[in-house]
């Protein structure tokens, strides 16, 4: 299992927003220097956070992006569904990947157990969680 740098890049940036929750739009060079990122991916990766319904946009002099809800509402989950369509999951626990060896697997039960944990901390996660610290 790996997350991807759109996906990393991308929860920083929207924890970032959570924090800022609130002021109103927030800059994306202002989201870029808190969060040691790099503009032009940052604003490669937006559009995808903006169709999702997770980030509403502000244009002009004081424009910028804000949280389109509380940062309580909004999952690790949501995030990363938003950046890749789906949440992150273990080849071995995918129903959808054909594997030979299916029937005599002893170690598929595990990774399915492993699999469901790891979604169940990213949808029980919120940004309100990531911007104060605990996780």
């Amino acid at each position: 299992m790996q997350f991807s740098a759109k996906e990393y890049y991308g929860l920083r940036a929207m924890t970032e927003w959570a924090r800022r929750y609130g002021e109103g739009p927030v800059s994306v060079a202002e989201v870029a220097d808190a969060e040691g990122l790099p503009v032009p991916y940052l604003e490669q990766i937006i559009p995808s956070l903006r169709e999702s319904g997770l980030l509403l946009s502000t244009r002009g002099a004081r424009g910028g992006y804000a949280l389109s809800r509380p940062p309580q509402e909004v999952s690790v989950a949501d995030v990363i569904r938003a950046l890749e369509g789906e949440v992150v999951s273990l080849r071995c626990a995918d129903a959808d990947v054909a594997c030979a060896r299916l029937d005599q697997c002893a170690a598929r039960t595990v990774w399915e157990q492993v699999n469901a944990l790891v979604v169940s901390a990213l949808e029980n996660t919120t940004l309100a969680d990531l911007a104060r610290g605990g996780g």
